[in-house]
């Protein structure tokens, strides 16, 4: 399975490095020197040979990239890393959205209330679209709401607070 990590960017310099825009929590992981990352719906193959930090971008010299004509015929390439599906998140406490979407979701008591549909990424935080029989609910996946991710058994819990998961209006306390 083909999973996409960066687009390549601006050329930088005349030897055919260039800055690429992560789309990876993992750029140590999907950039390591010696990686093979492929063109996304292309036939082309990158391999990594070298990265750095430059002022906050990440740079990347590719071994098929060797002057800035190269490197600037690439932009816009997305890479994508070949990612077994049963691989997980090195970090503990983190998930692949291909492992959340599809889980059930389930109150602290049990009850179920619907199904992860997706996973939106927003600048604040992750947001878990979850289906439920009243609509389609968005949850912060903040650990206060979501306090478990249990993959094996194929569900999450979801805190219900009032109007979260179902239509209510909690009552005014004047």
């Amino acid at each position: 399975m083909n999973t996409v990590v960066g687009v390549i960017g601006r050329a930088h310099g005349v030897r055919g490095e260039v800055a690429v825009e992560l789309r990876t929590d993992e750029p140590e992981r999907r950039f390591a020197p010696g990686q093979v990352l492929l063109e996304e719906g292309g036939a082309r193959q990158f391999t990594v040979r070298s990265v750095r930090d430059h002022s906050g971008r990440l740079l990347v010299s590719f071994a098929e990239l060797v002057d800035r004509a190269g490197a600037e015929a690439a932009r816009g390439i997305l890479l994508a890393a070949a990612v077994e599906p049963d691989e997980r998140a090195a970090a503990p406490g983190e998930f692949y959205d291909r492992h959340l979407i599809g889980l059930r979701a389930a109150t602290p008591d049990g009850a179920e209330v619907g199904r992860v549909r997706s996973v939106l990424h927003l600048p604040a935080q992750d947001i878990l679209e979850i289906e439920t029989a009243a609509g389609r609910r968005l949850v912060p996946f903040v650990e206060a709401l979501v306090p478990d991710v249990d993959l094996e058994a194929g569900r999450l819990t979801v805190v219900s607070l009032t109007g979260l998961l179902d239509d209510q209006v909690a009552a005014d306390e004047d």
